[in-house]
């Protein structure tokens, strides 16, 4: 089984070089006979291709088994048509990666603003109001005049459907309630469309409570009674924001894991950005994409029937856990004085315990 790995920009190579160190050992523990390859992509890239994200690397992400992307500094890039080319974009739409699953918990030994939460949002990843991936052709974006902006959001049955299923099914795993959030009194039409189909979809699961929430109350309720969610199922944008909120209240988004799967392919990426303000500087949490590591060997273990994977999995995040337990291996993001490279040895050393 082939994993692809993209250091990315910025702090990007810095972790990933912390967690294929912790990868090494899992695999070597578990006997899970993976390889390991690495593909340049964003600046990197760029200066060797004219391209930050090429059609031949993306070749290579279907080639491959899953996928390891690390953060990018997107904003920086060159425009499209001179090869500044959205990594994490084009996989999603091109690998019809349609979810983005974004865990966030409170953890022992973490300094979180609430007491106590464990719960996941399902984000819709491959349409809503992202304009660089919900039209066949062209931008979902468009000014018909100097002075007029215009945003077209694209939201249809079939992405609805799937979404819904992945978050009821998931659900069904955890502790049987989905907290549905949307603004259909607003946007009548394409939310009535999402809600339509989360209501037909719910039928399926009698033994699943639903909550039905409008966006800003859900905000709102996650910061008044964390521990009352589960699956928060949602569109694109909304997930966006309410993902980045939810790894704040338990601890920052040095701990946001998330993948990006769809039917066929499976991606692990980090939640949090680049970082371009501490590149370089050997201070960077590298936990997010430990943990979406971790996620990405229990998808590919599920998938492929793999039991020796979802162990790895656990294990994994097990030792994240352990590590971040203890004040003592924090990183400047959780107020500890630890580098990468001594938070990724003291992982390695929990994995090996």
């Amino acid at each position: 089984m082939k994993i692809l790995i993209f250091p990315g920009d910025d702090i990007g190579p810095e972790i990933a070089v912390a967690n294929d160190a912790a990868l090494m050992v899992i695999n070597d523990k578990f006997s899970l006979n993976l390889k390991f390859e690495h593909c340049d992509i964003g600046f990197t890239a760029y200066e060797k291709e004219g391209s930050t994200f090429s059609a031949g690397t993306l070749e290579r992400a279907r080639a491959s088994d899953g996928v390891i992307l690390g953060p990018t500094g997107t904003y920086k890039y060159p425009a499209k048509d001179k090869g500044g080319v959205s990594p994490s974009a084009t996989l999603r739409k091109e690998l019809d990666l349609y979810a983005n699953i974004r865990p966030s918990r409170t953890r022992d030994g973490i300094p979180a603003i609430i007491k106590t939460m464990d719960l996941v949002i399902m984000r819709e990843n491959t349409e809503g109001f992202y304009a660089d991936r919900n039209m066949f052709l062209g931008s979902g974006e468009f000014m018909p005049t100097e002075d007029v902006a215009l945003s077209v959001r694209k939201i249809t049955r079939k992405g609805s459907v799937r979404i819904a299923r992945q978050a009821f099914e998931l659900a069904s795993q955890r502790r049987k309630r989905v907290s549905v959030v949307h603004k259909e009194n607003v946007l009548k039409i394409t939310e009535g469309l999402f809600m339509s189909c989360v209501r037909d979809v719910a039928k399926a699961y009698p033994d699943i409570e639903v909550e039905d929430l409008i966006v800003d109350a859900a905000a709102a309720h996650l910061i008044r009674r964390p521990a009352d969610f589960d699956v928060i199922l949602t569109t694109n944008m909304y997930g966006d924001i309410l993902s980045d909120e939810a790894a704040e209240l338990s601890g920052g988004l040095g701990l946001g894991g998330s993948i990006n799967v769809g039917d066929d392919y499976g991606i692990a990426q980090a939640a949090h950005g680049s970082a371009p303000d501490i590149a370089g500087k050997g201070t960077a949490n590298p936990a997010a994409l430990m943990i979406s590591s971790a996620m990405l060997l229990n998808w590919l273990g599920r998938k492929h029937k793999r039991d020796d994977l979802c162990a790895a999995a656990a294990h994994f995040e097990k030792a994240v856990d352990a590590t971040l337990s203890d004040p003592v291996n924090h990183t400047p993001d959780l107020g500890g004085g630890q580098s990468t490279t001594q938070f990724g040895d003291a992982v390695v050393a929990a994995i090996n315990l």
